[in-house]
């Protein structure tokens, strides 16, 4: 038995008069009300109404049960109303996760340009250089870079790419010399970047010949985030790879010089992945759609910048 229908068509009864009525609103038959209000006072053992061939009256239980049935049917008409607003609409609250350098970069710029836009929409971002459950973990996006995606079943967007560059302090080259070549880093500290998709012992830089892949010695300092690798190089403890997008604030201000620069390294492709494209949610929607707009037009600024940072 279909109790909430049943509860709509006892209730739409009761403000016809009768059955013929409210079956005539519902678009149904006679029967099919009379039917309907039956199987409730079946299933609540208890009488609703009181019938005769001309009219029908509420009994005492019918006038609370009546009272107790629109009070549900407006809480449930409400529910529909705001999760069918949800897929019109953007608003409430967006859990987003993002690698932790990228985001800091380029998602939390875009989330303010986002909300000018759609400021009913509250973002909960989460910074993590892993990919997460997004089911288990309640994440409605993640904005992940990866060489390539499993087999996972998500939804995926691309919206572009970022690479890694060599880069050094000025300090650090005076005293070291500069590597011109791939291989010459081998007579460097070369610090290394732990990462999930990338072999910290190894670098492989596509170039002039191709692609070359080095082996790295002993590492003297290894860390997992790209601005904590920055702080390093800028000291001058070494050379190491770093996301042009981490970099180029080093690049700018001369606290780090990029080497090799006919070559780069660590190319991944950046991803947003969610749950499912069916009845997506407004605010998943026009989030993903801003960032496909936005991205890509970013990344190639910063990549076209970064030509004037070449060392000559």
């Amino acid at each position: 038995m279909d109790t909430l229908q049943n509860m709509r068509v006892f209730v739409r009864v009761v403000e016809a008069g009768s059955f013929t009525g409210a079956a005539q609103h519902l678009n149904t038959t006679t029967a099919y009300a009379s039917r309907a209000v039956s199987d409730l006072e079946a299933h609540l053992r208890t009488r609703l109404l009181n019938r005769t061939t001309r009219r029908i009256a509420l009994t005492e239980a019918g006038e609370r049960y009546l009272q107790r049935c629109e009070q549900i049917l407006a809480y449930v008409d409400q529910a529909e109303a705001e999760a069918s607003d949800a897929h019109a609409r953007p608003s409430g609250k967006l859990k987003v996760h993002a690698m932790t350098s990228f985001g800091q970069h380029y998602v939390v710029p875009a989330v303010g340009r986002y909300q000018e836009r759609y400021p009913d929409v509250h973002i909960e971002l989460t910074l993590a250089q892993r990919m997460p459950d997004l089911l288990d973990e309640g994440f409605d996006v993640s904005l992940t870079l990866a060489t390539g995606l499993p087999d996972s079943g998500l939804v995926s967007q691309r919206l572009g790419s970022a690479f890694s560059i060599a880069c050094a302090s000025p300090e650090y080259l005076e005293r070291h010399g500069v590597p011109l070549t791939p291989s010459d880093l081998a007579q460097h500290t070369c610090l290394q970047m732990v990462s999930p998709v990338y072999a910290p012992d190894k670098w492989t830089f596509d170039g002039p010949n191709g692609e070359e892949t080095i082996s790295l010695g002993a590492a003297t300092f290894q860390v997992n985030v790209a601005e904590a690798m920055v702080g390093a190089v800028s000291q001058g403890m070494g050379i190491a790879l770093i996301p042009i997008y981490s970099a180029i604030s080093g690049l700018r201000s001369g606290k780090l010089v990029w080497l090799l620069p006919e070559y780069m390294s660590q190319e991944m492709n950046l991803y947003a992945l969610y749950p499912s494209r069916q009845y997506l949610d407004a605010k998943i929607r026009t989030w993903v759609e801003f960032l496909r707009d936005e991205l890509p037009s970013t990344l190639a600024a910063d990549q076209a910048e970064l030509r004037q940072f070449a060392r000559s």
